[in-house]
């Protein structure tokens, strides 16, 4: 049951349990549309040999950031963003795609954002990371629980996605997620060997990462917590919005050779010095593909024909 997960890495992506429902993964719907509606925001990277991996050798040890390796990808498209609140809901309504936030009955919200008449909803906290609540009715469209909603932040990214949802709506859209060679490689913006999008600094005006005492006091100028629009903060040099912070996004792989745990790359909105220094862009961490969090989204990719 939501809230009550302590395995191992629950501080960044809290795990829902073993039993899954039936998962929606083959969704009809208007495909040309959909592609037609990413068309504006995807670009077409070349691909090529790239450094992949943590040349600081600052990451977490069970991460398995490293060693660097040379890498080639095939050439590909990728979303500019995040897949947003808008787009999410074009495809729900199309489709009638249920979530498995909403299959489940509940989902995970960070405590400072759960909303004044979510209480009652409270399943439980996280053991290990109390900051983390399992919420009954939380999903998309109510991401801080019953009482809250989506208006005003349409072009925000789509949260308590889960890796199966993120397949789902690629399948309506014409596209697929990104494996994690090409999220890094596009992620780095054409910046081999550095920590960030933009190069080695800390930037914290660069991006959406935990700024105050985490988890309990946020100091964000604007007095919010949570996430921004997609396409806020200066891009990388490919185009690339938020490859460091806001949300976390699926790739397709697995995390491990054995396991059924996907790869989430990006870090999130949470992630501090203090606890989660997974803002970089070789950072890596993982979540069994039916867990679904207020932090976690996604964005598309799709193949590109070599010349």
């Amino acid at each position: 049951m939501a809230g009550t997960d302590d395995r191992k890495g629950s501080c960044c992506a809290p795990t829902r349990g073993d039993a899954s429902p039936v998962s929606q993964l083959t969704v009809p719907g208007p495909r040309a549309e959909a592609r037609t509606a990413h068309a504006a925001t995807a670009v077409s990277l070349p691909g090529g040999e790239f450094r992949m991996g943590d040349a600081f050798d600052e990451g977490y040890p069970e991460d398995a950031e490293g060693p660097v390796r040379t890498v080639r990808v095939a050439p590909f498209r990728i979303d500019t963003t995040a897949v947003t609140n808008a787009r999410f809901a074009d495809f729900v309504r199309a489709t009638g795609y249920r979530t498995e936030a909403e299959q489940y009955g509940s989902s995970f919200v960070f405590h400072l954002t759960l909303h004044p008449r979510a209480r009652a909803a409270v399943l439980g906290a996280v053991a290990g990371a109390p900051w983390w609540l399992g919420v009954e009715r939380a999903y998309w469209g109510a991401p801080e629980g019953p009482g809250s909603d989506i208006a005003g932040r349409e072009d925000h990214p789509a949260v308590h996605i889960s890796h199966n949802d993120a397949l789902a709506y690629c399948a309506w859209a014409g596209a697929r997620l990104p494996t994690e060679a090409e999220w890094e490689y596009a992620a780095r913006g054409g910046l081999e060997g550095r920590r960030y999008p933009w190069g080695d600094d800390f930037a914290q005006d660069r991006m959406n990462t935990w700024r105050g005492d985490f988890p309990r006091v946020s100091t964000r100028p604007d007095g919010a917590t949570g996430t921004v629009p997609v396409d806020a903060y200066e891009p990388n040099g490919f185009g690339l919005y938020n490859t460091s912070g806001n949300v976390w996004e699926w790739c397709a792989d697995r995390f491990a050779e054995t396991g059924g745990e996907r790869v989430i790359r990006g870090g999130s909105y949470l992630c501090h010095a203090s606890y989660c220094n997974r803002y970089r862009v070789a950072a890596r961490s993982k979540n069994t593909p039916d867990s679904s969090t207020g932090h976690g989204g996604f964005r598309c990719a799709w193949d590109v024909k070599e010349a």
